[in-house]
């Protein structure tokens, strides 16, 4: 796509998606989201009942009296979303969906004045847009999904979340949005969850379900009228009874704003 494609494509997913947030996260939006990050607030008198653990040692020894220190929820959330973007996704129905979910959780951040930032990655991070605030950080994010051509070709999962993991210190809200074309990522996974609030979202076209297992096939992408030659990966990385239950399966072919909006419901009751 050229630059004036680009730009009415974003057009055209700025308003969809705005519209699309609000069917997905309906109520209290910071509801849906798991541990949100303590900030300091204050010191105050150590009071019978109170958790030990906040005891402010420093203080305490200072004054000869006990103090502990009070904490607040943080006032807003960071949110990132992380972007598969190798070829396996590079496809125009998983295109599609990939670019209403970005836009739709980008602006849902923004519409509650929390910060928003994306990795875009393949075999490794491709690029990083830093956390912000504000309309224009979800059409910088959208801009770069649309016009960013990867160096690698493959996924590679886990050294993503690994990087991840030691760039990003403050607990943040992380969606991944991957085809999950990948293996041993599982255990990078449980180790980002121990620190941030992962939500896994599997991108999945059910016509690479039905293939034979090493079959080579041709597509032709609808815009450009580009082929690509694709080996088709084994079955057991296509089917979505073999995944880790907690990454949650959205096909290109149905209403994945009903199946989200149902999984954060389930995280509300939870």
């Amino acid at each position: 796509m050229n630059k004036e494609e680009i730009l009415k494509k974003i057009k055209k997913i700025e308003i969809a998606s705005s519209l699309l947030a609000n069917e997905i996260f309906s109520g209290n939006y910071r509801s849906y989201f798991k541990g949100n990050g303590m900030e300091f607030s204050d010191i105050r008198r150590y009071a019978p009942g109170d958790d030990v653990k906040k005891i402010d040692w420093k203080v305490t020894a200072r004054q000869r009296k006990t103090y502990i220190k009070e904490f607040t929820e943080e006032r807003e959330m960071s949110i990132y979303l992380l972007v598969d973007i190798s070829s396996s996704n590079n496809f125009p129905a998983k295109q599609d969906l990939i670019s209403q979910l970005v836009g739709s959780l980008a602006f849902s951040a923004i519409k509650n004045s929390d910060k928003v930032g994306a990795i875009f990655f393949s075999e490794d991070i491709e690029k990083i847009i830093p956390l912000k605030k504000g309309k224009k950080q979800g059409l910088v994010i959208l801009d770069n999904f649309l016009s960013l051509t990867p160096k690698g070709k493959g996924t590679n999962i886990s050294k993503v979340l690994s990087s991840f993991n030691k760039i990003v210190k403050q607990r943040s809200i992380v969606f991944l949005i991957s085809d999950f074309i990948d293996e041993d990522y599982e255990k990078t996974m449980r180790l980002v969850s121990q620190k941030h609030d992962l939500i896994p979202l599997r991108i999945a076209d059910r016509k690479f379900e039905s293939l034979p297992k090493g079959a080579i096939f041709t597509m032709s992408d609808s815009e450009t009228g580009e082929e690509i030659v694709i080996e088709n990966f084994d079955n057991e990385y296509q089917l979505e009874d073999n995944f880790p239950k907690n990454i949650l399966t959205l096909y290109t072919d149905e209403n994945y704003v009903i199946k989200l909006a149902n999984y954060f419901k389930g995280r509300r009751r939870a």
